[in-house]
């Protein structure tokens, strides 16, 4: 990594935010303390002719653009939750998703032939226009040789080079934050922009995005919250990925939440509903899951495209996540701590009960208040205050759910003002909670615990022998002794769960 040029280019990225009057925008000078009010208006000093041009989300906007794929990637996140932000700031950022300047459509066919090695004209009828431009590729509608409608996303020429400069100034950047700014340092900042810097270098390669689209289109099947368009196979390479076309209209269009016979309240439940089942049953779920990327159709049927970011969550991880959310759906803020402490979020030697106080001073004052009574920016400050009094760090593992699950609820309430995330959530929780932690799951548990038990203690004994020698038939008493014993321990274990 060329540090120098690293440092160059988060130089000229605060000062293209100054410049704009974005980074500390005048609009917010009223809410300031003295000290930084004073910094804020000796940067305006430097800002530009524009500086005076638009509301703060469009400088922001155009700033970004500038800045290139990460910038983007972080407005386009910003842009979904305009209960923190406010819905003109968000609004102003939703242009990043899916209407950036596009490149000429001859250039995008150059592309689409030498990744597929085949003519255009040879897999293609027809092939038009760019329909949607985002950071890292855009969209072209065609139809192929056999008659069938299908969408071409094609990679920006020269963006693997864009995106490693992001990579190493965001790099430069997370390390000079965790050096120099203490409070920072439990948000991981190197480990979180390590994180990003994957899911943006798999995103470069469209072959990954087709086989995450398959992937997720079976899971997807099962429940019939989400739908994803079919992978036509002989149209996918490096640089190019090919798809059957998406019912519905995209989600980035207002007018789509206008269509004749839009259920909005089921629309944004089955979307929330989507990602849960996603991550919680299968842990498997789709990262990225903005407007952009949202296509929807009456009555409520929400289908989903670009997966260039598919998150994954072990088992563990899914257990810990399902035990918090049925904590705070029952109020049970012990249950909610305890999982903290299990999962290892919280250092061991403070108190689950005084974790436990604090998770019911932030949720309590919600209680039986309509979700959209909630203000998300004073909750998000309050969960952050206390974080910091218990030690918790960002888990990096963990930065792609948590991403989605803000992005997702942002989504759910701009289709439908008043849904309610926790009623949503209920079913999907209590279905994860009853299957996993049911007697019967933990017999099934007992007897995994116990198989793989005894496939430890095979290995441990001796192979069999020719019949002139003992040694076999010790060995393998001691393996059925063994057996005896686990078989026994086991059903006193299943005994006591079950009183």
């Amino acid at each position: 990594m060329s540090r120098p040029a690293a440092f160059a280019r988060l130089i000229h990225a605060g000062w293209v935010l100054v410049r704009a009057d974005a980074l500390i925008p005048r609009e917010i000078d009223g809410r300031l303390p003295p000290s930084a009010l004073f910094l804020a208006r000796t940067l305006r000093l430097l800002a530009g002719p524009r500086a005076r041009q638009g509301r703060p989300g469009e400088r922001l906007a155009r700033s970004l653009e500038r800045l290139g794929p990460a910038a983007i990637k972080l407005g386009q996140v910003i842009s979904t939750r305009a209960d923190i932000f406010g819905r003109v700031f968000a609004d102003d950022l939703g242009r990043l998703k899916d209407q950036l300047a596009p490149f000429p459509t001859e250039v995008a066919r150059k592309v689409v032939a030498a990744t597929l090695d085949v003519e255009v004209d040879s897999l293609f009828a027809t092939f038009g226009e760019p329909i949607a431009a985002a950071s890292l590729a855009q969209a072209h509608p065609a139809s192929l040789i056999d008659g069938r409608r299908v969408a071409v996303k094609v990679l920006r020429p020269g963006i693997d080079r864009r995106v490693a400069r992001d990579i190493e100034t965001l790099t430069l950047a997370a390390a000079w934050v965790e050096a120099g700014v203490p409070l920072a340092r439990r948000l991981e900042p190197k480990a979180l922009v390590a994180t990003v810097a994957r899911s943006l270098q798999l995103e470069l390669d469209l072959r990954m995005e087709a086989a995450g689209a398959s992937e997720l289109a079976d899971i997807m099947a099962k429940d019939g919250y989400m739908r994803a368009p079919k992978v036509i196979w002989e149209g996918v390479g490096r640089r190019a990925l090919t798809l059957d076309w998406a019912d519905g209209m995209a989600l980035s269009d207002p007018a789509s939440l206008d269509q004749p016979g839009l259920d909005r309240p089921a629309l944004a439940t089955n979307l929330m509903r989507a990602f849960l089942s996603q991550a919680m049953d299968h842990g498997v779920f789709h990262a990225d899951l903005h407007e952009g990327n949202l296509f929807v159709a009456a009555p409520a049927q929400v289908i989903a495209v670009d997966f260039g970011i598919v998150g994954r969550l072990d088992a563990v991880a899914r257990r810990h996540l399902a035990e918090i959310l049925w904590g705070f759906l029952q109020r049970d803020y012990h249950r909610v701590a305890k999982a903290h402490f299990d999962a290892g979020y919280v250092p061991a030697h403070h108190s689950i009960d005084a974790f436990a106080q604090a998770l019911r001073a932030v949720g309590e004052p919600n209680v039986g208040r309509p979700a959209y009574e909630v203000s998300m920016g004073r909750l998000l400050g309050q969960l952050f205050e206390i974080t910091s009094l218990f030690d918790m760090h960002l888990r990096p593992e963990l930065v792609l759910l948590q991403k989605t699950m803000v992005t997702v609820e942002g989504v759910a309430r701009r289709i439908d003002p008043k849904h309610d995330r926790w009623d949503a959530a209920e079913p999907i929780v209590r279905r994860w909670i009853t299957r996993e932690l049911s007697p019967a799951a933990r017999v099934r548990e007992l007897s995994g615990d116990a198989v793989r038990a005894l496939k430890a203690l095979a290995r441990l004994a001796d192979p069999p022998e020719p019949a002139a020698s003992p040694k076999p038939r010790a060995s393998w008493a001691w393996l059925w002794f063994a057996l005896g014993a686990v078989t026994t321990a086991a059903g006193f274990g299943l005994y006591a769960y079950l009183r």
